[in-house]
């Protein structure tokens, strides 16, 4: 069994996705954040690995963010303080065994890929990644907490999974790489999500 966590901005208009205001509106914006929410919870939910825990930023104030935890059983909690790399690092100290950690960006994430996470933990890997086409991860899981690969990480830049395979290889872990996948990040991935008709 696996635990979960799914990382997610409140989709408040101004806060949410803000590259996509410019084709989308802050509220197009918002709106396209809380479908993403529910489709990430739902396939969270779908692949029946453990409890499922929706970590909220700023807070869990975010009546969407509420109504979308109630919907697919997640509990929901505040994501801490500090950059994405002490927050991600609290959600694995968090958890009482192995963790699957996703975000809200990558909607063509199956349920399949999250059980093919937990599955290469459970077979051995220290860790597991599912390197984006933009150099980042949209998961990450680990058997355990291992805070080399969350600390002075330079977020947000295609240098991410690289450096994650990197670190592991200098701390003798057992990285597996999963499939490559896209996030929903500018006007042309979210021109590539019409088209491909993942949110329905």
């Amino acid at each position: 069994m696996s635990e979960i966590a799914v990382f997610a901005k409140a989709p408040v208009p101004g806060y949410a996705k803000t590259r996509l205001i410019p084709r989308l509106g802050a509220e197009g914006a918002a709106k396209l954040q809380a479908r993403l929410i529910d489709h990430t919870l739902r396939t969270a939910a779908a692949a029946g690995l453990g409890p499922v825990t929706l970590w909220g930023a700023p807070d869990t104030d975010d009546p969407l963010l509420k109504a979308a935890a109630l919907r697919t059983g997640a509990r929901l909690v505040p994501q801490p303080e500090g950059d994405l790399g002490a927050r991600m690092l609290a959600a694995f100290a968090a958890a009482e065994g192995p963790l699957v950690l996703i975000g809200t960006d990558s909607p063509c994430l199956t349920p399949r890929d999250l059980r093919d996470a937990a599955a290469a933990l459970a077979t051995g890997a220290d860790a597991v990644i599912a390197p984006a086409e933009d150099g980042g991860y949209a998961l990450i899981a680990a058997a355990r907490l291992w805070p080399t690969f969350f600390a002075d990480m330079p977020w947000s830049t295609a240098e991410v999974a690289e450096e994650t395979r990197r670190r592991a290889r200098k701390a003798g872990l057992t990285l597996v790489s999963l499939r490559t996948v896209w996030d929903v990040d500018t006007p042309a991935d979210h021109a590539r999500l019409e088209r491909e008709g993942l949110l329905g």
